[in-house]
């Protein structure tokens, strides 16, 4: 490999990549051992954030004589932030659904760029990825929402794995010889 370009490459993903790599992939791995604590870890989090948007709306809010619909969002997501902490398997449901349905959107724009793509292995590769997408979204769906609760732990693990795969895959091919 050209020495400028895995510098220019350390530059913007820096010496921790393959770091960072490996811990994600250790992440997902646990994830997808105990898909359940992750789905609890995962929907705590997102509760928590909701709480802390809504800390940040209010006092926007607050300073800036804003109205009283900005008092509502603030409101709302303080609300949603608390319900889903204090009743986490309806937030992990709520969660499961709006996976399913992202993976959804995520087909058809799969299938929207394989036709507008005529490279032939291109094509193949997002009609395939397309597929996946639906079949995913659909497992989601079926066992709504008994299923959600190892689901999303699941769903978020083997995310973190591959971020984790790519990362650490980078890192590694930047190492210096």
């Amino acid at each position: 490999m050209d020495s400028n370009w895995i510098d220019k490459q350390s530059q913007r993903f820096g010496n921790h990549t393959l770091t960072v790599g490996i811990l994600l992939i250790v992440l997902g791995f646990i994830g997808i051992l105990v898909p359940v604590a992750l789905s609890v870890i995962t929907a705590a989090l997102i509760g928590w954030l909701l709480i802390l948007g809504s800390a940040f709306w209010g006092w926007h809010a607050y300073k800036h004589g804003a109205s009283s619909i900005d008092w509502i969002k603030s409101i709302l997501l303080l609300f949603t932030g608390i319900l889903i902490l204090v009743r986490p398997l309806t937030g992990i449901a709520s969660i499961a659904i709006l996976l399913s349905l992202y993976l959804f959107m995520d087909a058809f724009a799969s299938f929207s760029m394989a036709d507008r793509t005529r490279i032939r292995s291109v094509h193949g590769w997002m009609i395939f990825n397309g597929i996946i997408d639906i079949i995913l979204g659909v497992l989601f769906l079926v066992g709504w929402p008994a299923s959600s609760l190892w689901m999303v732990g699941m769903f978020v693990g083997i995310s973190l794995l591959f971020d984790g795969w790519a990362l650490a895959t980078i890192g590694w091919g930047m190492r210096k010889p």
